[in-house]
């Protein structure tokens, strides 16, 4: 049995990344402060995104010999010009992969050598690991570049190669090359050997923004956000720094996550909505210290990449009477479901709907399709799932069957009303 999803289809985005993006649909102007530094007040508007990330182009061309396709590695913690470089990179026509910053040399090379990196943009506070793993990927010490505008040792900030004031014409791309062409080189964990990169195309993203519209309509120019997760991550990456554009909020950033900077963002910030993971929402339920700010300005935080208790769930609300919201999804689609509301009774556990434009079917062990109330495999269908695993034909044949369905690997159930119940 095939479940499609409760909301109409939508119309998918015909264009490349940086186009819609920068579409801006709620028509903002371009002094609209979009992102800002919680710790620095540093701060981009509409209009300096869009000029700083074609002069970054621009630079990447006429300094380093950027081709179309060509990848450049972004290895740093979220903080706000992450997405100067990598919407200058998608502008000029390359492809990006976020590495995770917390990595050490091992991992960090091995994916700058799989993805085929040739330029690296880096956090200052990690530049020596970033030496080391760059070393092994070959990737010339002119082309190890830092964020920030200091030279270290030798290594030049990447706004050295902004000459001048030179800005590219984003590459255009019809619709079956947005839907071919990858954009994003995002990483596996690699819990059952090494990470895998996972290719997601122009398609990918702008629709997954597209469905996130759709089935959230509430945020808007006048929303004031806060992401504190990374942008190497999907959730992150599309759900925070790319929303904001297309939706036209603004965002605080912060390079990492700590009770008191939290707590003091969204008391000075007036911070609406908030985005983050499980072990955020414990260590503000543990932590006194959290109580003492006024965060009555916040009206949803979205939590997912894990289940979050119902226990949990519920002390932090009873502490905070903020409501939270979750979602499912992995690296390898985006987001998949979304919760249908927030009032949380009687439901254990997460409970979503699909987003547009998506089809499911459950199977048991032996590859049977499941109805309602059946619990099996959840196999999901839709224009925001990956491209495939890059250099890993095997896997990506095995990841998905005869009919384009991408196997999660989750046990989920449904309901008559279309309610996926993730059980495991």
């Amino acid at each position: 049995m095939i479940f499609k999803s409760k909301f109409p289809n939508i119309k998918i985005p015909q264009i490349g990344i940086y186009q819609y993006v920068t579409s801006n649909p709620s028509k903002i102007p371009d002094d609209k402060v979009i992102y800002v530094d919680g710790t620095t007040d540093k701060s981009y508007t509409f209009g300096e995104v869009k000029h700083e990330s074609k002069k970054f182009a621009a630079g990447l061309q006429d300094k380093l010999e950027f081709k179309h396709g060509d990848v450049l590695a972004i290895f740093s913690p979220s903080q706000v010009d992450y997405p100067i470089v990598l919407l200058g990179t998608i502008a000029a026509g390359g492809k990006v992969t976020t590495v995770n910053p917390k990595y050490e040399s091992t991992e960090s090379s091995h994916q700058l050598i799989d993805s085929n990196a040739s330029v690296l943009i880096v956090y200052p506070e990690i530049l020596e690991v970033a030496i080391e793993a760059s070393i092994k990927a070959k990737i010339p010490t002119s082309r190890v570049l830092l964020f920030g505008d200091k030279e270290i040792n030798g290594y030049l900030p990447y706004c050295s190669i902004i000459i001048d004031e030179r800005e590219i014409e984003p590459i255009h791309y019809f619709p079956e090359e947005a839907k071919s062409t990858t954009a994003y080189l995002l990483y596996s964990s690699g819990t059952t050997g090494v990470g895998k990169g996972i290719e997601l195309t122009h398609t990918n993203i702008t629709v997954n923004l597209a469905q996130q519209i759709c089935a959230d309509c509430e945020l808007g120019p006048q929303s004031i956000i806060m992401g504190v997760t990374e942008f190497c991550h999907s959730y992150a990456l599309i759900d925070v720094l790319h929303a904001t554009l297309i939706r036209g909020t603004t965002t605080i950033v912060h390079p990492s996550f700590s009770v008191k900077t939290f707590c003091e963002s969204i008391q000075k910030y007036k911070i609406n909505r908030i985005y983050v993971i499980p072990s955020i929402i414990l260590e503000m339920v543990n932590d006194p210290l959290a109580q003492q700010f006024d965060l009555s300005s916040v009206d949803m935080i979205l939590s997912t990449t894990a289940p979050l208790s119902d226990k949990l769930e519920r002390k932090f609300y009873e502490v905070y009477k903020i409501p939270i919201l979750q979602t499912y999804g992995l690296t390898e689609t985006s987001l998949v479901l979304q919760q249908p509301d927030t009032t949380k009774n009687a439901v254990q556990g997460f409970s979503g709907i699909l987003v547009p434009n998506m089809k499911a079917k459950i199977l048991s062990e032996d590859g049977r399709e499941l109805g309602y109330n059946e619990p099996g495999e959840l196999w999901i269908h839709g224009p925001n799932i990956m491209k495939g695993y890059l250099n890993n034909k095997e896997d990506t044949d095995s990841a998905f069957d005869i009919d384009g369905f991408f196997y999660t690997g989750d046990i989920v159930s449904i309901d008559k009303q279309g309610i996926f119940f993730i059980i495991e």
